[in-house]
């Protein structure tokens, strides 16, 4: 295999994050003594934050901010007392320990480890990621993480990239693939970088972007394979 540089997205690639988002959610409403959730609360949660988030990765609002305003937005909605600063000092703390691995994570990572350098690119909170991934099986075979909290700057900014390039051992653009779910940051974000990569698409969605990833799997076990045939 020629890639000797692998840069993993986090969440909805090798940790499962739509299952520790639900799980983490539901627990901080219970601290907050909301027992009882009312009907599509979460769903309106996750809509308000993906927006949050793609405002945050075109410089639209701070981090600090979208961590809040989330929460702040959900309550307000739904008529609910409850203090969105609290809800988000809850939610990250218990998101940093609740992990859920993407079957064949932990094998792949291992394996890439052995032919080259892992590393991670997130545009989450750094504090929190960093402990999301001492948490779970990864750690040991990751060389670095790189975050958009630590950077500044979120994927798909090349600006991401070039910090995230200066933490690894070695890098050429024609030996570093990025392998990602999103084709908004991870793919587009390689493509303007010059770098190639594999599309993660669990799920077979259609590929109606901009974004062009160099090839494309379903599971994990299939990315060696399918790393080895570009």
């Amino acid at each position: 295999m020629r890639h000797k540089l692998f840069l993993f997205d986090l969440d909805d690639t090798l940790l499962d994050f739509k299952a520790s988002e639900q799980l983490s959610f539901d627990r901080t409403m219970c601290e907050l003594g909301l027992d009882a959730l009312p009907e599509g609360l979460f769903a309106e949660y996750q809509s308000i934050n993906m927006a949050l988030w793609k405002a945050f990765e075109t410089g639209g609002v701070t981090k600090d901010f979208l961590k809040v305003e989330r929460f702040r937005r959900t309550f307000a909605s739904n008529g609910l007392d409850l203090d969105p600063e609290a809800a988000s000092h809850l939610y990250l703390e218990s998101l940093s320990n609740t992990v859920v691995l993407i079957d064949g994570a932990q094998e792949l990572c291992e394996e890439l480890a052995g032919i080259g350098e892992v590393g991670i690119i997130t545009n989450g909170v750094d504090h929190i990621q960093h402990r999301r991934i001492a948490s779970s099986k990864l750690h040991a075979h990751v060389s670095f993480v790189a975050t958009s909290d630590a950077c500044g700057h979120a994927k798909p900014d090349s600006r991401f990239f070039d910090f995230t390039v200066k933490k690894a051992r070695a890098f050429t653009h024609a030996e570093t693939v990025i392998i990602g779910d999103r084709l908004d940051a991870d793919i587009l974000g390689a493509n303007r970088f010059g770098i190639e990569s594999c599309w993660f698409n669990p799920n077979g969605a259609a590929n109606d972007t901009e974004a062009r990833p160099s090839c494309e799997v379903q599971h994990l076990r299939d990315v060696i394979p399918t790393l080895r045939t570009i």
